[in-house]
């Protein structure tokens, strides 16, 4: 496995389940209409692919090694495990002037930015000493809650206010010598993202990414037109199975949950979700919130912002942007799902099933 953007020995996650589809063949000119799956290992977790039409001349093989270098020149860029990389490099340095990266960096900062900006901090990049703190990150820290002392001396070094972006030249810049960027939250739907372009620029009509639970689908499943059908993971430990089914139309889709990732002490689990405003785990009844966006990017981030606000501010969040999302919320041992307008009126309108397994 390469070096990951995500903590390797918890995987994040991973609300997905690609449906069964009927690949039909056919004789379209200059097109191959195929059942072809690539897969692989990226950022701590796994990606999935798959390809309803490629070009003439392509070959699968070729597009995994195109996909698995595009997975990991983003490791190179944005990795906090590998000391080597361009995010780690800024991490590690104390300097307080404009830090050289590469454009992918530095646009995946500028969105986390944005979001930083629009949630009042409850997205925030700089998170890491606080990830590292709660033994979700690189330090490997034991599993352990933290002292208030602790807390209070990490939290001074967060703030999305402390850093600086610039896209043209790219470059980061920070206020604090001690501040660190933690783009786990955003990374992967920008991975999905970028193979999804590339997929495009080759010249491929109809797909599926995924990668860690983060989805992009293009074009139908089949001849016939169907949609891609995308499962929605129920929220529970230990368990997979299937909460409701969507059936995605050139969309992208992120889903953040606090039940694979998190560990326990005196009796109490602490989610890997971390409120960037108290420095603390997440401690509400909002187990698992998927939104759809215009980039999976976008999407990524939203899914994380919405996990910190919580059922009732996250949603009123989510209404007051139009922005498509389906919260699941825990009430006592039941799961009740809960739609925005936006999300019922483009999803549900396209008649998806709800299952109970993949």
């Amino acid at each position: 496995m390469n070096p990951s953007i995500v903590k390797p020995r918890r995987r994040a996650a991973s609300a997905f389940f690609l449906l069964a589809a009927s690949l039909l063949s056919s004789c379209r000119q200059q097109v191959e209409v195929v059942g072809t799956t690539l897969a692989g290992e990226t950022m701590g977790t796994t990606y999935a692919i798959k390809l309803t039409e490629v070009p003439a001349g392509e070959t699968g093989k070729g597009l995994k090694r195109a996909v698995d270098d595009a997975l990991e020149r983003i490791n190179a860029q944005m990795s906090t495990y590998r000391s080597d990389s361009e995010l780690s490099r800024f991490n590690a340095s104390d300097s307080t002037e404009w830090f050289p990266v590469s454009a992918a960096t530095a646009t995946v900062v500028a969105e986390a930015q944005r979001v930083s900006r629009e949630s009042g901090g409850a997205f925030d990049a700089t998170v890491m000493p606080l990830v590292n703190l709660w033994s979700f990150g690189p330090e490997a820290r034991p599993d352990a809650v933290p002292s208030d002392a602790d807390l209070a001396e990490r939290r001074a070094h967060v703030g999305h206010e402390k850093l600086e972006v610039r896209l043209d030249p790219p470059a980061l810049k920070k206020s604090d010598p001690r501040v660190s960027v933690d783009l786990s939250a955003i990374a992967k739907g920008y991975g999905v993202d970028v193979v999804a372009e590339l997929l495009d620029e080759r010249g491929v009509t109809a797909y599926m990414v995924e990668i860690g639970g983060e989805v992009r689908t293009k074009g139908p499943k089949n001849d016939d037109g169907a949609l891609w059908q995308i499962g929605i993971e129920r929220p529970v430990a230990g368990k997979r199975a299937v909460e409701k089914i969507v059936a995605l139309d050139d969309d992208s889709m992120a889903t953040s949950g606090d039940y694979r990732n998190y560990f326990e002490a005196g009796g109490k689990r602490y989610s890997h979700t971390l409120d960037p405003r108290s420095g603390r785990p997440i401690e509400h009844t909002l187990v698992s919130a998927s939104v759809l966006a215009p980039t999976c990017m976008t999407a990524d981030a939203y899914a994380t912002t919405v996990m910190v606000l919580g059922p009732a501010e996250g949603y009123d969040w989510l209404v007051e942007r139009d922005i498509a999302a389906l919260l699941i919320v825990k009430v006592g041992e039941r799961f009740v799902e809960k739609p925005t307008p936006a999300f019922s009126a483009k999803i549900e309108s396209r008649h998806a099933v709800s299952g109970e397994e993949s």
